[in-house]
């Protein structure tokens, strides 16, 4: 049984070309109301290495994928609880303090993710977009068995349990939470332990997130029911936009009706880019040729 004063918290921080960013995120852990007993940084394969403080250790995974970096710092940690967050992403001031109170009665915590925007009086189409649909957490794990790797706190002991993140060929948070709640395991959603993580640069960096999804999720069908249940949900997925203005409007994520507007115009540009990739796997197949142009 864990105590809580006992607690040690390593955090591990998978990176890739992002040094500004992996800086501010380390800034905002050296600010937070309950500080890490360890960070990890494992580097994927920069350009150049990251400068960080000598207290963190800094680590070179060079197979490709956010997740055998991330198993490269699991081994390398000391803590009985592993914290996971993002290199561009900021923890809210008490993100630790509310995963080590929560840690004590879950084993699988994920948290709550928020957009973090460069103006918030003047949202771009992709901040907005990304604010009602992007990282919706608590519905991930309540509805599909899994939440962000991106906010993830668990017990050193149960990771041992459920076993390491997949590569770049698959979905690594989707495939690894539901590994754990097939297992029985339970997630707990922790609104209390939020990120904030910035919106795409722009729609061909969320085109390539889909891509991604897109080919994890056809790699997984293996018969001709399968095939025709993809078939109704790209027929689906191409006439969706509509049904979801009650939602767009009623979103406390996001005020006002031109920040609203521009929710829907991201909304129909990506529900489009799917559909049409979606027809394009079913078809011609070969899910592995989307999933090979993700950069890492």
């Amino acid at each position: 049984m864990i105590i809580m004063s006992d607690v040690r918290i390593s955090v591990i921080i998978p990176h890739l070309n992002q040094p500004q960013m992996l800086a501010r995120c380390l800034g905002s852990l050296r600010n937070g109301t309950r500080q890490p007993d360890e960070i990890i940084v494992v580097d994927n394969g920069s350009d150049v290495l990251p400068d960080v403080p000598d207290t963190v250790t800094l680590l070179r995974q060079d197979t490709p994928g956010p997740g055998p970096a991330r198993n490269m710092g699991v081994a390398a940690a000391s803590g009985d609880v592993l914290a996971f967050i993002d290199a561009d992403c900021l923890a809210q001031f008490d993100w630790l303090e509310a995963a080590a109170k929560a840690i004590l009665t879950g084993d699988i915590l994920g948290g709550d993710v928020r957009i973090a925007y460069v103006n918030p009086a003047k949202l771009t189409v992709l901040e907005a977009y990304e604010s009602i649909y992007a990282y919706q957490m608590q519905r991930y794990i309540a509805q599909e068995g899994f939440t962000g790797t991106g906010n993830l706190v668990v017990k050193a002991t149960v990771l041992d349990t459920v076993g390491p993140f997949a590569g770049v060929d698959k979905a690594e948070d989707r495939d690894w939470g539901q590994r754990a709640t097939g297992m029985g395991l339970e997630i707990i959603f922790v609104p209390q332990m939020r990120v904030y993580h910035p919106a795409r640069r722009s729609f061909a960096d969320l085109y390539l997130k889909w891509d991604r999804q897109l080919a994890h999720d056809y790699g997984l069908i293996t018969d001709g029911a399968g095939k025709l249940r993809w078939a109704v949900k790209t027929l689906a997925m191409g006439l969706s936009p509509l049904a979801e203005i009650p939602r767009i409007v009623l979103s406390d994520r996001v005020g006002g009706i031109a920040d609203k507007t521009k929710a829907f115009v991201g909304l129909c540009r990506i529900r489009a880019y799917r559909t049409g990739r979606m027809v394009n796997l079913m078809l011609r197949g070969h899910p592995e040729r989307l999933a090979a142009k993700w950069n890492r």
